[in-house]
């Protein structure tokens, strides 16, 4: 029965990670102007109650990785760090300028790329100059992503010093024949001397990021991978669907073919497998993709009923304003997004003209808004209501229409007001969030946009 949903369900959607999803943004609405206005507005609004998250985009890496569907610069040249460091920190002041107040941080993350491809020197410097300008809060949660290549003893004790106590460590599977096709040469020694380095360092959480679906993968290849990662025991484990998305530009999935990629129903076997021994070693799914341990922060704000969701992915930080630094980088203000350019060079550029790096954006009306909340609650909490007039809108409606053969199917509930997820459509998430989004129905798209939902 369940390879019947997969077969009827497993179609192209986005992940959420926004409302509207970027290639549904509305660039001929948006001026940036209006933006500045709003991130001032949004800056008074939460900046004392809430503080404010950063996401700093490093993307540098030494080789390509060839599942790799992010925005990434392949160089060996590591002359590029500190110029590249010191027009983040410019295009930082800009938007402390435009706070007109000293900001307060809740959030770090450091994303890449590989924020390791940095000497803990420079990282020092970009961090240092971040904090000149700002408060950093007691409670806040730092945390950076470290390729177990490159990440050394003096890295994590610098980025310890510097208030980071989360590690998220990319794995995506410990077979040599995988890792060999997806370029991604890292022994499972190399992973545990990385771990062992970070808990004798002092960090108290350790993500390891695994991917499904990955060419070559077999299910007893991913039982021996598991029962390594559980050898070393990480506090949080994300466990992504390999986005085979190899016609957008730049993401280098061309070193195999589909004809590499377990098919649709073997592809959803890994995962329920992986799911099945997660939970054996006592690993609690949260969310979409994760699994926590209960002392994980995910775990207990999923249990509280607190886990937010942003383009980080999910978080245990409410903040409504995100900044986005550095190249191809994403900012939410609450009331509109923002995207930096992509290219190093064009992003360089013009911050040291003394300009914001956005190449696009889009401001939020109020139908955007009301289903911006109902797509992260789902998201968050598998279930979303709209029994205040608030949350209601003609969009809320036509989604419960196309909700009625998923509900037939099983996957959710509709009851008065309320759309739950059972825990038979947990795996169609993304589906079931796609029934709500208006802009997408309003103009299918032509060519594939997004992977595949499972």
């Amino acid at each position: 029965m369940i390879m019947n949903l997969i077969r009827k369900y497993n179609t192209a959607a986005p992940r959420y990670t926004s409302y509207p999803t970027v290639p549904y943004w509305d660039e001929n609405t948006f001026d940036l102007q209006t933006w500045k206005t709003l991130l001032k507005k949004a800056f008074q609004a939460t900046n004392n109650k809430d503080g404010i998250s950063i996401y700093i985009h490093l993307p540098f890496c030494e080789k390509l990785c060839t599942y790799c569907g992010c925005n990434k610069h392949i160089t060996v040249n590591h002359a590029v760090e500190e110029p590249y460091l010191q027009t983040v920190l410019k295009e930082w002041e800009l938007y402390v300028a435009a706070f007109d107040g000293k900001p307060r941080i809740r959030e770090i993350h450091l994303g890449g790329g590989t924020p390791t491809f940095f000497s803990p020197e420079n990282l020092t410097m970009l961090l240092q100059g971040i904090y000149q300008h700002a408060e950093l809060l007691p409670d806040a949660s730092l945390g950076f992503e470290g390729h177990p290549g490159n990440t050394t003893p003096e890295h994590l004790q610098t980025l310890y010093n510097l208030g980071f106590r989360r590690i998220s460590l990319g794995i995506q599977d410990f077979d040599p024949r995988v890792q060999e096709i997806i370029n991604r040469l890292q022994p499972f020694d190399m992973v545990a001397r990385v771990v062992e380095h970070a808990r004798k360092t002092g960090f108290t959480a350790i993500n390891f990021d695994l991917i499904y679906g990955l060419p070559l993968q077999t299910a007893c290849g991913m039982q021996d991978t598991i029962d390594k990662v559980m050898q070393l025991r990480p506090d949080r484990i994300s466990f992504y669907s390999y986005a085979h998305v190899p016609w957008i530009k730049g993401v280098g999935q061309r070193r195999y073919s589909e004809a590499d990629l377990p098919k649709d129903e073997e592809k959803r076997r890994l995962y329920e497998l992986g799911k099945m021994l997660f939970a054996r070693n006592g690993y609690t799914e949260i969310g979409m993709d994760h699994f926590a341990l209960p002392g994980d922060e995910l775990f207990i704000a999923a249990a509280k009923g607190e886990l937010h969701r942003n383009f980080m992915g999910y978080t245990v930080s409410h903040t409504s304003l995100l900044v986005g630094l550095g190249a191809s980088s994403i900012g939410d203000n609450g009331y509109g997004y923002v995207q930096n350019e992509k290219q190093v060079a064009a992003y360089q550029e013009k911050v040291n003209k003394g300009d914001f790096p956005i190449i696009r954006g889009h401001i939020l009306n109020a139908e955007d808004q009301l289903l911006k909340g109902h797509i992260r609650d789902l998201m968050c909490t598998f279930e979303t209501s709209w029994r205040k007039a608030d949350t209601q809108c003609d969009a809320v409606m036509e989604g419960l229409q196309r909700l009625q053969e998923l509900e037939r199917d099983g996957l959710v509930e509709v009851v008065k007001n309320r759309v739950a997820v059972t825990a038979k459509g947990r795996p169609f998430i993304r589906n079931i969030c796609m029934a709500f989004d208006a802009r997408l129905w309003r103009k299918l798209p032509e060519s594939q946009l997004f992977s595949k939902a499972i």
